[in-house]
């Protein structure tokens, strides 16, 4: 809802951006700017709703191929923004659409609308393919140099994937974590989480720690996760024959974040707060425990009451000399709630 909100307010200033700039200054009146607008809202919502629709499961047809993905992207949308634009010309000014405004207007129109198209979807690519907060701070050069921040983080892995992989096969369980990865995006950054990384079955899952940032958000997402693949199991189960099940650990801490690479340019987590989260979620298999989460975690909010935590107490993982407190944190049966 909000991205529409957003949306349909850029589209009004920039319809009334566009009055000022082009349009004589005699036709300056409150009623014309008005119009102006309404019209650029109509184009801008009227492309918002391609936008969706392509984003949709509905449409992931179109998406086995990125060139021809854009190229279909960018037709629909320009007859789409086209058709409003030439729709609302005549509703708001009274414009009678007859074939020789037609003939003028038209392909000046289709022709903006494809080429907006173009680049709009294709820095949208760009987004989705390396990640929106990734590629402003590799523009603005934030991690060039290497930069601590302290992070909480959550290592998501697929229980069993060893087994599935046997017995499925490399393509059909990459097929699987394909449609798991779409499915749980959504409920990341409704969580207010980036994505970091997919390595092979695992999710890294970040979360920059601030005064709003509390435990509840980030353990929260863990439970919204298994809730929507719960919720999707009918489908995986007629597709693949199981339902997937994750585990996950939780570390907070410090972390330093550079760029790494040359040709291929990333962001790159390194520290011990990094190896805690991931030896955590290793650690899960060991104890046979869906979330670990360390009291370092822990300390940034107490979880929500329908959660159980149970302390382990000091606990020396794999790799660290150190032992670090380490809880269980489980949901509380309806029974007891």
């Amino acid at each position: 809802m909000a991205p529409t909100i957003v949306l349909a307010a850029i589209g009004l200033l920039a319809g009334g951006i566009y009055r000022y700039i082009v349009d004589d200054p005699s036709e300056a009146t409150l009623a014309n700017y008005l119009r102006s607008g309404l019209h650029g809202m109509g184009v801008a919502l009227a492309a918002w709703a391609v936008h969706l629709h392509f984003t949709s499961r509905s449409s992931a047809w179109v998406t086995k191929w990125l060139v021809g993905e854009l190229l279909v992207k960018s037709v629909v949308m320009a007859i789409v923004v086209a058709a409003a634009a030439i729709g609302l010309q005549a509703a708001l000014y009274g414009h009678r659409i007859d074939a020789a405004w037609l003939a003028a207007g038209l392909p000046r129109i289709v022709g903006v609308a494809f080429l907006m198209s173009m680049l709009i979807s294709s820095a949208y690519e760009l987004i989705r393919l390396i990640g929106g907060r990734v590629l402003l701070s590799v523009v603005l050069g934030r991690y060039r140099r290497p930069t601590r921040e302290e992070r909480a983080l959550l290592f998501l892995d697929l229980v069993g994937s060893t087994s599935l992989a046997e017995s499925m096969g490399e393509l059909r369980i990459q097929e699987l974590l394909t449609r798991v990865f779409f499915d749980i995006d959504e409920v990341i950054l409704a969580h207010g989480g980036e994505v970091h990384a997919y390595v092979g079955d695992e999710v890294i899952v970040t979360w920059r720690v601030t005064a709003n940032l509390s435990a509840r958000r980030c353990i929260g997402c863990f439970f919204a996760i298994q809730d929507r693949i719960v919720d999707h199991a009918a489908f995986y189960v007629r597709e693949f024959g199981i339902v997937p099940r994750f585990r996950g650990g939780m570390h907070a801490g410090l972390v330093a974040i550079s760029e790494c690479g040359d040709s291929r340019r990333q962001i790159a987590y390194f520290g011990d707060t990094v190896n805690v989260a991931a030896r955590l979620q290793e650690h899960c298999k060991e104890i046979d425990r869906p979330l670990l989460v360390s009291a370092d975690l822990l300390r940034l909010a107490n979880p929500t009451a329908d959660l159980v935590v149970e302390p382990l107490g000091p606990t020396r993982l794999r790799g660290r000399r150190a032992p670090i407190d380490v809880l269980a944190v489980e949901r509380r049966p309806l029974t007891d709630a």
